[in-house]
């Protein structure tokens, strides 16, 4: 992965990054959130690792993951966290994308922390993937067999 001068990655550290999601070809993956101020060139990223597109809100269908895009200034996390749910297979992964501290509408780390186990999900990583979005994986707990 080669960094630039701004602190942003180039072509081939976004591919990086989308890999390091745990996301592979053939899987089917939901985006919800996305709006102008979302980082494109991590989302042709995904999209290029996934060897398809992202699908939407209204997919109808169980997806793998969700990349969860998500703004200070979006609303309640827990009633986001919970909508993402929706469509996801068990076992799949939510990808929590916010703003990084410091940036406009960033998402304290405190407000995930707290919103995670309220909607069912338990913080597991997170890591930078762009120059102005960090991601937190969230998944369901694992229940006793």
């Amino acid at each position: 992965m080669s960094s630039t001068a701004d602190g942003g990655t180039t072509q081939s550290g976004q591919t990086d990054h989308a890999e390091r999601l745990g996301l592979s070809a053939g899987m089917v993956v939901q985006e919800l959130g996305w709006d102008n101020d979302t980082d494109d060139d991590l989302r042709v990223a995904i999209e290029n690792t996934l060897d398809a597109d992202m699908v939407d809100g209204d997919y109808g269908n169980v997806v793998d993951a969700v990349v969860l895009w998500w703004r200070d200034e979006d609303g309640d996390l827990v009633d986001g966290l919970v909508e993402a749910l929706t469509d996801l297979v068990g076992g799949g992964a939510i990808w929590l994308l916010t703003p990084k501290i410091g940036r406009p509408n960033a998402v304290d780390a405190a407000d995930i922390a707290e919103a995670a186990p309220i909607a069912g999900l338990s913080q597991t990583i997170s890591a930078s993937v762009s120059k102005d979005w960090a991601a937190t994986r969230l998944v369901a707990p694992k229940t006793p067999a």
